[in-house]
């Protein structure tokens, strides 16, 4: 077998990888917003929303930090031990968050789970290694699929698996009933641990490490070479365009996780298995066009026009959010998540196929390009989740302009921000593949 059929052979490990990341980090969405309500209840704290946008910030923020980072260490000693060690962090701060017993402990615990979880963007470098221009765009398609299945399980997991104690008498008695949240962290623990043996034992280095790239573990430096890098890329007229798009996507979009779940709790009295299903929906239906429709409809559209599209959908389906029927809930509700879920879909593989065919192109590393790309889009999520979170708790009683529809509104414009921005460049890049 050659090496590069053999590296081939490996992306389901590295597909496998990335589920996982997405299990743990979608596991916590039905039940965020009643844990961190029971946290506070305790606390005597009232500022749900504030903290809702905190917690989903601070793993952002690990990640902004952090990110570049591990790219640049990936580019130097390969791509497999970081992935590695972000299989540890899973493991390790999932469980932790399960067993939190205030809000700063489960605050420090996200924060480490992201500083420890670098596997999104060195997977990304790890596909623009292995990938050329004729498979690239399927190839995170793939990758994106990955997200979809694990978007689904994750969710679904903790749902179904929340406060075990009020629904099968096994958990009764046990640390499950004073820590109802604790066994979909272990799930996730769990699950983490398996991805680790597998990535150990089957998954081949696919870089040559760069013994010259400079590493340094001072916080302070860290930080100015993490906003050099991301100065860099944005000043690379191409890439810097594509990188401030993403910003644009992914904080629209991360307005709404920290809302999402708010609004149907309080609106439309939905449970965390109600929730769990919810997502599992946005879930199934990502899976099946990154999976299996986004090869084709690349090759019959492009993958800037696909960006675009998915931007607009996105964009329309997270603006009719708050005006789902209360008569027909989950007819109007499905429809709007499929709207999100769809121009997601598109938007993700599409973007990532543009972004590393230009880096390429370019001639630049793929590993410093796709850190600092995760890390811009990184803040993009520390700043939308608590940007909802604050809208949210300014604005959920009111009435009028400023009401529980207006985080949802603002969701929207983040999104029609982005699509102006790609209209600049679709003339630019017509018919390139």
């Amino acid at each position: 077998m050659t090496e590069e059929k053999k590296l081939g052979s490996a992306l389901p490990i590295l597909f496998l990888v990335v589920m996982i990341d997405m299990i743990g980090f979608g596991i916590v969405i039905p039940f965020l917003t009643y844990f961190i309500e029971d946290l506070a209840t305790l606390e005597g704290i009232t500022e749900v929303g504030l903290w809702v946008g905190l917690m989903m910030m601070s793993y952002s923020a690990a990640q902004f930090l952090f990110s570049p980072f591990w790219g640049s260490l990936s580019d130097r000693l390969g791509r497999k031990p970081i992935i590695l060690i972000g299989l540890v962090g899973n493991t390790v701060f999932f469980a932790l968050f399960g067993i939190s017993t205030s809000l700063l402990m489960a605050l420090v615990a996200r924060f480490c789970a992201g500083a420890f979880n670098a596997n999104i963007a060195v997977a990304k470098a790890y596909i623009g290694d292995v990938s050329d221009k004729t498979n690239l765009a399927k190839r995170m398609g793939l990758i994106g699929a990955s997200f979809g299945v694990g978007f689904t399980i994750g969710p679904f997991i903790g749902g179904e698996f929340s406060s075990p104690a009020e629904k099968w008498d096994l958990f009764r008695y046990t640390i499950f009933e004073t820590h109802p949240y604790l066994l979909p962290c272990l799930i996730a623990s769990l699950l983490s641990t398996v991805s680790f043996v597998f990535a150990m034992t089957k998954l081949p280095e696919s870089h040559k490490p760069i013994t010259k790239a400079k590493i340094t573990f001072n916080p302070i430096v860290h930080t100015s070479n993490l906003f050099r890098d991301i100065r860099k890329v944005i000043a690379m007229p191409q890439l810097g365009r594509l990188v401030m798009i993403s910003v644009m996507f992914v904080y629209g979009f991360t307005i709404m996780h920290a809302v999402f779940v708010l609004f149907t709790e309080y609106d439309l009295g939905f449970s965390e298995a109600e929730n769990g299903r919810i997502f599992a929906i946005i879930g199934i239906n990502g899976m099946i066009i990154q999976g299996g429709l986004i090869g084709p409809l690349t090759k019959r559209y492009g993958s800037e026009r696909l960006m675009m599209y998915g931007t607009l959908i996105c964009g329309i389906g997270l603006t009719l959010v708050p005006y789902v029927s209360h008569q027909y809930i989950w007819l109007t509700m499905g429809a709007i998540v499929l709207l999100i879920s769809t121009g997601n879909a598109l938007f993700q593989p599409s973007f990532s196929a543009i972004l590393a065919r230009r880096t390429i192109e370019e001639g630049q590393e793929m590993g410093m390009v796709m850190g600092a790309q995760e890390s811009a889009s990184a803040f993009a999520r520390i700043i939308g989740p608590l940007t909802g979170g604050l809208v949210w708790d300014v604005t959920v009683l009111k009435t009028g302009i400023f009401s529980i529809a207006t985080a949802f509104h603002l969701c929207g414009v983040m999104m029609a921000i982005a699509f102006l921005l790609q209209l600049g460049m679709a003339k630019k890049y017509s018919g390139s593949e």
